[in-house]
């Protein structure tokens, strides 16, 4: 057999031998003024700069700190923030907030659920997973009420306290929430009455009552106190305070409700219903403002809304319709804004 090529391996040997070109990857960063094979180039991470320590030449700028993205200014006392975990919360100070969590899949052999229960036991003490499961129902009682946070917030600062002190020993967990809830509520100006509160937290209205009372003398929070020590109007809650409220449920105009809380004020100085409950007051004012004003309103829907009944909202229609004269302004009937034909007439 015959060959073009007397040793065919040989060549192919001496062609993969030969050497390959390609970018030389060991590139030196200098700086062009200095010309230094060994220099020192500084990131500053503060500026965003890449600075040459010999001539301080800029080299490039945006760099990006690749170092943690954490400062301590502890002056070497305690340790460094960590990145894990959420922000501290002051409420829960002296505790440990950061948490073990155990999986539950074990493969059915139930050895997950007595891990966490040693875990919990272990982790924390017992009136520490007492307060823990008070702010996790605070939180969860202000979310389905539509509270704002910082109410929700009031509340576990009084609950903390109580549990501190011993306030309240003996009575019901939720009798505890419901009183800081509603406490809090008046203290942000936020005024939801004794029946709202009891039907959102299913507590008695008596022993409700009587937990807001301990808690009210033990913060000093009267209202002859606090008007008396800030100089302000007391935070009980009044029948104006709840006509925002009432009068966005039923869907009615601006105006009703500027007008129903100068009949409320003025019905007030004329000691007109005095004794009424603010609930009732406000919907029995509702539905005098809403027949003087031509708009209409079934007292069905007030007294769904207000949370009384239709007969106490005409009980205090009635006294409203008799001192009429008193409450509605000439200038509301000559601008044609009320019209007192509309009323509808009540026995005497």
């Amino acid at each position: 057999m015959a060959f073009s090529q007397p040793f065919p391996l040989a060549a192919q040997a001496q062609k993969a031998q030969q050497p390959t070109y390609g970018p030389d990857l060991a590139v030196r960063l200098i700086c062009p003024d200095c010309r230094d094979p060994n220099p020192n180039i500084v990131e500053e991470y503060g500026s965003g700069d890449l600075v040459c320590g010999g001539c301080g030449l800029v080299l490039g700028d945006r760099i990006v700190d690749t170092r943690s993205e954490w400062r301590t200014f502890a002056n070497d006392e305690g340790d460094d923030p960590s990145r894990v975990g959420a922000a501290s919360d002051p409420l829960m100070e002296g505790m440990e907030q950061l948490d073990t969590v155990i999986s539950f899949r074990d493969g059915g052999s139930g050895v997950a659920r007595e891990l966490q229960r040693a875990a919990s036991r272990s982790q924390s003490s017992r009136s520490e997973r007492n307060l823990l499961t008070a702010f996790r129902d605070i939180g969860s009682w202000c979310d389905q009420f539509s509270l704002p946070k910082t109410i929700s917030d009031i509340a576990k600062q009084l609950y903390k306290r109580s549990d501190e002190e011993k306030l309240l020993r003996g009575k019901p967990l939720e009798a505890v929430i419901a009183a800081c809830i509603f406490i809090a509520c008046r203290q942000a100006h936020v005024p939801r009455t004794f029946r709202e509160i009891c039907n959102l937290t299913h507590v008695s209205k008596k022993t409700l009552g009587q937990c807001y009372k301990a808690l009210e003398q033990a913060f000093n929070l009267s209202p002859g106190a606090t008007a008396q020590q800030h100089n302000v109007s007391s935070p009980t809650t009044g029948p104006e305070n709840l006509l925002v409220r009432y009068c966005n449920h039923l869907d009615l105009p601006a105006n009703v409700q500027s007008v129903c809380s100068d009949i409320i004020v003025a019905a007030r100085e004329h000691g007109i219903a005095d004794g009424r409950s603010p609930v009732s007051i406000a919907g029995g004012a509702i539905y005098f403002t809403c027949l003087l004003l031509g708009i209409p309103k079934p007292i069905r829907e007030i007294s769904a809304v207000a949370g009384v009944s239709e007969g106490t909202i005409k009980l205090v229609y009635r006294f409203y319709y008799l001192e009429r004269t008193k409450l509605v302004k000439e200038e509301w009937i000559k601008d044609s804004r009320a019209d007192m034909s509309k009323l509808l007439p009540v026995d005497k």
